[in-house]
């Protein structure tokens, strides 16, 4: 005979069981973002890493490995979204403790540091996407988002002229995929984005 409606049912069965889903939830959700982590150090060392030492390297069996991600591409493409969405994520984070106009130069350090120590998951993408019937490359929307964040938020507070848009910004410092990252790269980016910072602030309301 059923319980009646509004009693738990001897064991406790009924709140216990949404806490073990939960638990198996968060120890998916760690298992997945701990291959993340890994096959991002791995696939930029080398482009061809193979599967079978990332999953061992992240400490989960060949089983939970390809739940979460059945093929290569499958995996290359979650790790540049998951990586461009760490960039993105740190444009929020940098406003809520600096000022918009420091909170952009510093974003853009870090917008640096992807694309000079990501070379090689540059190449992994480009494994993946360039062979026939393969999947398309995932465009840089929150990324461009992190950007027309920032650059409004510089613009509310008068710190650089009026209109510029994240197209703009990113013609701007299109330079930096020139840059060699196997050289000291540091410096020329730097010194790239001080220029670019110059001449946002041109015209600025605030200047």
């Amino acid at each position: 005979m059923p319980p009646e409606s509004g009693h738990t049912p001897r064991g406790g069965s009924v709140s216990q069981q949404p806490k073990k889903d939960t638990a198996l939830r968060s120890d998916a959700q760690r298992n997945r973002e701990r291959i993340l982590r890994v096959a991002t150090v791995e696939l930029t060392l080398r482009a061809d890493a193979p599967l079978s030492a990332i999953a061992k390297k992240a400490g989960v069996g060949q089983g939970t490995f390809y739940r979460n991600f059945p093929h290569r591409e499958a995996l290359v493409l979650e790790v540049y979204r998951y990586e461009m969405q760490q960039v993105a994520d740190a444009a929020c984070e940098l406003l809520e403790t600096r000022p918009p106009e420091r909170a952009l130069r510093e974003w853009m350090d870090r917008l640096a540091r992807f694309a000079m120590t990501k070379a090689g998951l540059a190449d992994a993408i480009r494994l993946v996407t360039s062979a026939p019937g393969g999947p398309a490359r995932p465009g840089p929307t929150p990324v461009m988002e992190a950007a027309g964040t920032l650059l409004r938020a510089c613009q509310d507070a008068g710190a650089i002229r009026p209109g510029v848009t994240p197209d703009d910004f990113f013609l701007a410092i299109a330079g930096l995929w020139q840059i060699d990252p196997h050289e000291d790269w540091e410096p020329r980016a730097g010194r790239l984005l001080d220029f670019v910072m110059d001449g946002l602030r041109v015209g600025a309301p605030g200047g």
